[in-house]
């Protein structure tokens, strides 16, 4: 039998002891050993800290961004073997697709996000200059910076490589390093995916370490820099959350739990409609795929009771049509259980369901199963079980069991106030989601159950088409959920990468605000030039150069032509009764010309380094430009982001952003904004 080895301190390693077995979930086979007593657990952190730790928090956020980038490519790469090893789970081929496709997919995300969002730095300016005093000299603005500490991942067993790759993303991209303590159920499955990493060489040594067993006394050795996150059962989140280190040194914990998700049809749905289907294939791939065991699958179904038979009759003819067994034989739908101990906790807990008064439709027991093709009666199979709950406002059982397995309980409502009752009796929820045609039912529900769900998903005939479904997270949303659900949030884009950096609250002068941000800021020093800066290149332009132009008044000529080219005729700039009779007291020019005028006044026309404009951003009109009015421009470059070459024939550039301040003639602004160039590199970098 095989050694499920840990990589810690730079090394593969075993440990000694008494090991635990992980057993083939379709077979039953013994596979692997696991242990870890004995290893250097302590030791691992030092080691994150000092040599993973400092090399991430030494490249820049677009560096990293490169980095996951490039490992994403190497995963997908060689993704097959992945496949293979995770059948060992009880997985089929789609099941695996979400967990190891969709875990690299989350990689891929957090690189496009930083690469369009993030600084070429390391250090990330969160917000705007925040004014502290009446002369804008004494300022403040928040910013991120990486903390010298490691980040503690403990995954559940149901998805090996997406419950990694979510966490290691933006843990990776706020330069910090992570030690992965996957459950040992399916932990050959994350070790193979380490060790394809490490094997790669793209990652610096010490952002990643792997602890295949238990994690012994590491909790004694965390410090208030570290971080950890958890996903898995709520009794035993609930006490790693009051380990007395965490308290001791306020180390961040991020709690993932299992929650007993709901799907509510709405009153307006009837069997005639698309959202009846829709509601009928939701349930049902929700309780099949990866064999029920995701924290966000529907566990409690809420329908209409004029509804309740329709409901019936569709999901047990549904249900009797998928296929389980051996996820290598073509025809089956769903896999096997993790392995036979969470076989047996599955029906214990419908036994207790049962037990309560709920009554089972369909599956509920062994004895219920039938297998498709040769598969193997040992393996850790449980069948699609559906249980129908008469009395749902006064059994408490059935809002606070889970049976983490392909089960799920109908139960019916009365209106839809109590339908929100019922959803809400969950105590918090990963998922909830609502099936309506009916936008008023939306509002309602929406709004009165938000507030215990971390998602929620509204399905109608249009968005069904493309929706990724009740169960699945996004990079971009967060995941997680309030009470049962453990309190915490991952993804949600980039607000899962500052959960790892420490916010901090910078007051200062403009100009040194500006030195430790790299990032102009108005009020700041600027630096002109003879040469103009649309005439330089992407290297050769300083943060706070600026370019003061000369002046333009606006006439009455210009309001008009700009009116007749555009076909904005606005009282305020043509009727001169109205205007007069307007808060401006008489004719203005269009806060556009205003824009346009600028543009003139800045731009340099002739061919150059600069190859187009790439937006504007936060245009605020601040006074009305009057005829007779002078207006003047001071650009000044705010920021630079170096973009990657992806092509030979590519021209390497970057994005320059430009602080525009468009001044009368008194010297007050009457439009502020940003513009972003794309500037010409002098050097290409493309890397095959």
């Amino acid at each position: 039998m095989q050694q499920l080895t840990s990589y810690i301190c730079g090394a593969w390693v075993y440990g000694q002891g008494d090991p635990r077995t992980i057993h083939h979930a379709i077979s039953g086979e013994a596979l692997y050993q696991v242990s870890s007593e004995g290893l250097p657990l302590a030791e691992s952190l030092v080691y994150a800290r000092e040599k993973g730790g400092k090399a991430l928090a030494a490249m820049t956020f677009q560096q990293r961004a490169q980095m996951m980038k490039a490992v994403a490519k190497h995963l997908l790469a060689n993704k097959e073997a992945l496949y293979a090893i995770s059948t060992e789970t009880g997985a089929t081929r789609a099941d695996s697709w979400v967990d190891i496709e969709g875990g690299i997919a989350t990689l891929f995300s957090y690189a496009g996000l930083a690469g369009r969002e993030l600084p070429d730095d390391t250090l990330w300016p969160e917000d705007e200059m925040i004014p502290l005093s009446k002369q804008s000299q004494f300022v403040a603005r928040h910013v991120l910076t990486s903390r010298p500490g490691v980040a503690l991942h403990i995954n559940a067993f149901n998805f090996p490589c997406w419950g990694m790759l979510e966490k290691l993303a933006p843990t990776w991209m706020a330069g910090m390093p992570a030690i992965i303590k996957p459950a040992t159920a399916s932990a050959q499955l994350t070790q193979a995916m380490v060790r394809m990493i490490i094997d790669s060489g793209l990652v610096p040594e010490g952002a990643l370490q792997l602890i295949c067993g238990g994690i012994g006394d590491l909790f004694d050795h965390l410090d208030y820099q570290d971080a950890v996150t958890f996903t898995g059962s709520a009794q035993t989140g609930r006490k790693l959350r009051v380990h007395p280190r965490l308290i001791e040194k306020s180390i961040p914990f991020t709690m993932e739990a299992d929650s007993l998700n709901c799907c509510i049809l709405g009153e307006d749905v009837t069997p005639d409609m698309p959202e009846f289907g829709v509601f009928i294939k939701e349930v049902a791939r929700e309780m099949t795929v990866k064999a029920g065991q995701k924290c966000t699958a529907i566990r409690r179904v809420i329908v209409p009771a004029s509804q309740m038979e329709a409901v019936k009759q569709a999901l047990l003819k549904r249900l009797s049509g998928v296929a389980v067994g051996d996820p290598t034989v073509p025809e089956v739908r769903m896999g096997a259980l993790i392995n036979l101990e969470q076989r047996d906790e599955v029906q214990a807990r419908v036994n207790e369901l049962r037990n309560s008064g709920c009554e089972i439709l369909y599956g509920g027991s062994l004895d219920k199963l039938v297998l498709t093709g040769d598969s193997n009666s040992n393996g850790a199979f449980y069948p699609p079980t559906l249980l129908y709950c008469a009395d749902p406002m006064t059994n408490q059982v059935v809002h606070s069991t889970e049976a983490f397995g392909p089960v799920a309980t109908l139960m019916a409502y009365q209106d839809t106030e109590q339908a929100i009752a019922l959803a809400m009796m969950g105590q918090g929820s990963l998922a909830g989601s609502l099936v309506t045609a009916d936008e008023q039912i939306a509002v309602q529900v929406i709004r009165a159950t938000a507030c215990a769900h971390g998602r929620m998903l509204v399905l109608d005939a249009a968005a069904s088409a493309e929706s990724t479904g009740h169960g699945s997270p996004l990079p971009m949303l967060v995941h997680g959920g309030p009470g049962r659900a453990g309190g915490g949030e991952e993804l949600g884009g980039l607000r899962a990468v500052k959960h790892y950096m420490q916010r901090t609250a910078i007051q200062s002068s403009p100009s040194m605000l500006a030195a430790i941000g790299r990032e102009w800021v108005r009020g700041a020093k600027v630096k002109e030039e003879p040469i103009h800066p649309f005439r330089k290149y992407f290297e050769q332009i300083e943060i706070g150069e600026s370019l003061l132009t000369a002046r333009r008044t606006v006439t009455e000529a210009d309001i008009v032509n700009f009116a007749c080219l555009s076909g904005d005729h606005f009282y305020a700039h043509m009727d001169k009764i109205g205007a007069a009779e307007s808060l401006f007291g008489e004719r203005v020019a269009h806060g556009y010309f205003v824009v346009s005028a600028a543009a003139g006044l800045f731009v340099d026309g002739a061919v150059g380094p600069v190859l187009a404009n790439y937006g504007m951003e936060n245009l605020r009109f601040i006074e009305p430009v009057k005829i007779g009015d002078t207006i003047q421009v001071r650009l000044t470059c705010k920021k630079k982001i170096k973009k990657v070459q992806k092509a030979p024939e590519d021209k390497p550039h970057g994005v320059v952003m430009w602080d525009v301040q468009v001044l009368n003639q008194e010297q007050q602004p009457v439009a502020l904004y940003s513009i972003l160039t794309l500037v010409e590199r002098q050097q290409g970098d493309f890397a095959a």
